[in-house]
């Protein structure tokens, strides 16, 4: 095969520990190995920088494997002179006969040498520590809730049922009524008196749901768990705002993505976090969906397609997507809720929500990169394609209830 890098590298990356293995062009058509391991600290990944640069090395290839692979790109992206290409470990986990980190190293730069690695997609730093700012306020939500379930737990196991009642218990009237009962008051008039005016429809249910036996370990549970979730709260808080500052040169991209339906504020956020504001990375809005990993599985052998999992993107993306597909999926028109419709009648709700999240993802991309605002197709845009079909099934179903069916066109 043709040799297209003279000089690279291969690094197996673990965590304390970077097997890093040259290959150069020697006298005559031979190759020149040489192997040496360091250490994950920054001291030890700027001696390996300065030993590629001493053995002419300028390409470097790795596994994108978990975390650690992000202190060595960071610590070679400073320094001058190499190109690093980041590639899939699920692109290499099938290759045979590399049983240690030194043959995994050689291995990667014997690839790397002939030109048989793809890069995957690493952002610059500054969008790396964006994700990671909305990723962490992700990871409080999701505990803010397993909290909220925890104390809804608690409070069932001291007979106090105001989730039976009460939509959200972590509400202003379900912090009134539980910072009363830690504080010892059982009394089901006074305690319903500390509702909203809303919920005095259901005052007796309340009154109800509020008698139970919260003392002793309980009550010392729930008063920590609210201590935490006002804790979970302060921090969202906080990173809000830092997510708003840092995304401020942005403000026109997370206007344009708000005009979708179903995207809210800090879903505009993540999804602009992960993928970036500039997509030139990306030829066409099918390149995305695919690294996103919301487009379905290619298996096909015979002339036959078969069923196929959508591959692996990036969780955090994929979750966001989800999110905004089942939010619009609630409203009552428009094309989105008509394609989720359209499609969980067939193929289930789950497949339908990745489609249109699949959808959302094309019409960020467009957005993006063309710079406009969403226009809605309309709910009627999957009738109006075939409308000849429509009437056709429409007049069967009609039928087949025992009526006969005449169609009298409407004046225009």
């Amino acid at each position: 095969m043709d040799v297209v890098h003279e000089a690279c590298a291969g690094l197996d990356v673990h965590k304390r520990t970077v097997v890093a293995c040259v290959l150069r062009s020697g006298p005559g058509g031979t190759v020149v190995q040489q192997v040496e391991t360091f250490g994950t600290m920054t001291r030890d990944l700027e001696a390996l920088a300065a030993w590629l640069a001493a053995e002419g090395c300028t390409d470097v290839a790795m596994e994108a494997t978990g975390a650690y692979w992000k202190p060595v790109s960071n610590v070679l992206e400073a320094s001058e002179g190499f190109t690093l290409l980041v590639a899939n470990a699920e692109h290499l986990r099938a290759v045979p006969g590399r049983k240690t980190d030194v043959k995994d190293a050689a291995w990667l730069a014997e690839l790397l040498r002939h030109g048989l690695l793809r890069a995957s997609f690493i952002p610059d730093r500054q969008q790396r520590e964006r994700r990671e700012l909305t990723r962490y306020r992700t990871a409080l939500i999701r505990e803010r809730a397993a909290e909220v379930n925890r104390l809804q737990q608690t409070l069932e196991a001291a007979n106090i049922k105001l989730a039976a009642v009460l939509t959200d218990v972590t509400g202003v009237s379900g912090q009134r009524i539980l910072a009363a009962l830690t504080e010892g008051k059982t009394d089901p008039e006074q305690l319903a008196d500390l509702a909203h005016w809303r919920l005095q429809k259901k005052r007796d249910a309340l009154e109800q749901a509020v008698v139970g036996k919260l003392e002793g370990a309980l009550r010392f549970v729930v008063q920590r768990q609210l201590e935490h979730l006002r804790d979970l709260d302060r921090l969202i808080e906080q990173c809000d705002a830092e997510v708003a500052e840092r995304l401020r040169p942005f403000a026109a991209e997370l206007a344009r993505l708000r005009t979708i339906p179903g995207l809210g504020p800090r879903t505009a956020e993540v999804i602009l976090a992960e993928v970036g504001p500039d997509l030139a990375r990306f030829a066409t809005a099918g390149h995305l969906a695919a690294w996103a990993g919301m487009c379905p599985g290619n298996r096909a052998s015979g002339g036959k397609r078969y069923p196929a999992r959508a591959r692996k993107g990036s969780p955090w993306l994929r979750a966001a997507l989800a999110e905004a597909a089942w939010a619009a999926s609630h409203c009552k028109q428009g094309y989105l809720p008509a394609q989720f419709r359209r499609l969980a009648a067939r193929r289930g709700k789950k497949r339908a929500i990745v489609a249109v999240g699949h959808s959302i993802l094309v019409i960020v991309y467009h957005l993006l990169t063309r710079g406009t605002t969403f226009e809605d197709l309309g709910g009627l845009y999957f009738d109006e394609r075939h409308p000849d079909r429509v009437r056709a099934a429409a007049v069967r179903r009609i039928e087949a209830l025992g009526y006969q069916v005449q169609l009298t066109p409407k004046a225009s």
